[in-house]
């Protein structure tokens, strides 16, 4: 890297990335990591900030875990790459067998890695139209897929994910959410009028939604809705599809976010915090279903790298040792707990209290109940003056979610509280 010393901090190497890189990729800090460790990183010029974003809920399992670190360090002794589909490794095969042992799909299960959350979805949207020799797919206002073409068609949010790129794919169709904020009848009722005006459900290969919307708001589904769509999708012979990208690997109190609806999916996307910060992303579904390509049509030449084949072994090794799921409840109660007294004391301008496990979130409103985006990057910031990073999400863009490590101590927990409770004060009071 050329003149790394010249003038190593945050103000300088911010003129450079501006400089250097394009405006569309969005960066909320103006100050560059330097180091890590659980819940805790420093900056280049050696502030030290509480993580409550988690690289976007990728690192459940905390910055550098020593675990997921020796795992990839073995690893880089032995090989880096082969390209799975021309070399194979025993690795990839066991690690499909683990997810294969513990995803809540129904009968026999195969899965097939990937390297992005976007293109798990791509590609189990390929498997879907391929298995059942239909186009059309359906997904839910407020849902983010991702950003590659077919992921933010799906996405259902316009600023700033879609706003300028179409066309996009066709026979993509989008109904509301139902969650707190709509109810299944609406849903009920916007998917008929869908299958009465634009697509007959014999041409519908998917359904596609989040258990709990993600940048959309932290929004749960209601269970009435997951048994819902599980009905739906059987009179009609149309895939049911799971995107665990964010809420998978013990976010939510589970390993995955279905598990607290009983009900078992087709095919389930995961990526994120299955590999420890590696990338690393995946696709599980029902055997017959994931059969259906022809050899050469799903892969990728990183798919399944062995570094993070490696990492997502150890991630599950942890999770078991260090119950993480069971972990992730408690610090989830503690905090939906902690945001109810708090809002109890701003009525006025924080609104709901919301999540499932520690995927959770809380929104800010004006005086009149309407969301209230400028106040929740004022809390955002004054959090962030005070070493706390967070992330804001929602279609309103008045919501703050938490997606600290679920390894965080006790400790560096109530420290992020307290920097969150002074935040609010100073905007709020």
């Amino acid at each position: 890297m050329n003149d790394i010393k010249t003038d190593n901090t945050n103000a300088a190497w911010h003129a450079r990335r501006q400089a250097a890189t394009p405006r569309g990729v969005g960066v909320y800090g103006d100050f560059f990591i330097d180091r890590a460790l659980n819940a805790e990183f420093w900056d280049i010029e050696g502030r030290r900030f509480i993580d409550f974003a988690g690289g976007i809920a990728v690192l459940n399992t905390g910055h550098v875990h020593p675990k997921v670190q020796a795992a990839i360090a073995a690893q880089l002794q032995r090989f880096t790459h082969s390209c799975y589909q021309v070399v194979p490794y025993t690795e990839y095969v066991a690690l499909a067998e683990r997810i294969n042992a513990i995803v809540p799909i129904d009968g026999p299960v195969k899965t097939a890695f990937f390297s992005t959350g976007a293109e798990a979805i791509e590609n189990a949207m390929k498997i879907a139209r391929y298995s059942t020799g239909r186009t059309g797919v359906i997904a839910f206002g407020g849902a983010f897929h991702g950003r590659s073409m077919f992921a933010v068609a799906l996405t259902g949010k316009v600023q700033p994910y879609k706003a300028g790129f179409g066309p996009f794919p066709s026979e993509i169709f989008h109904v509301p959410f139902p969650c707190h904020c709509s109810s299944l009848d609406d849903t009920k009722r916007a998917m008929e009028q869908l299958f009465k005006c634009d697509i007959e459900p014999s041409r519908v290969a998917a359904i596609v939604f989040e258990p709990v919307q993600g940048e959309g708001g932290f929004n749960v589904i209601q269970p009435a809705a997951v048994k819902w769509l599980r009905e739906l999708c059987d009179q009609h012979g149309i895939l049911l599809v799971a995107d665990e990208v964010q809420t998978g690997f013990a976010r939510t109190g589970k390993m995955f976010a279905m598990e607290h609806f009983g009900v078992s999916v087709d095919l389930m996307t995961m990526a994120k915090s299955m590999a420890g910060g590696t990338t690393l992303s995946a696709v599980s579904g029902k055997a017959a279903i994931m059969d259906g390509p022809a050899p050469g049509g799903l892969g990728g030449t990183y798919a399944g790298n062995p570094l993070a084949i490696a990492a997502s072994h150890a991630v599950l090794d942890v999770m078991a040792e260090e119950k993480l799921p069971e972990r992730a409840q408690k610090l989830g109660d503690q905090l939906i707990g902690h945001l109810t007294a708090q809002s109890a004391m701003y009525p006025k301008r924080m609104g709901d209290v919301r999540g499932l496990g520690a995927m959770v979130a809380c929104e800010f409103i004006d005086p009149a109940g309407a969301p209230d985006a400028d106040t929740t990057k004022q809390v955002q910031a004054a959090a962030l003056q005070r070493g706390l990073l967070l992330l804001t999400c929602g279609v309103y863009g008045n919501v703050i979610r938490f997606l600290f490590p679920l390894t965080i101590e006790d400790s560096v927990f109530a420290e992020g509280l307290a920097a969150f409770d002074a935040a609010l004060a100073e905007v709020l009071a």
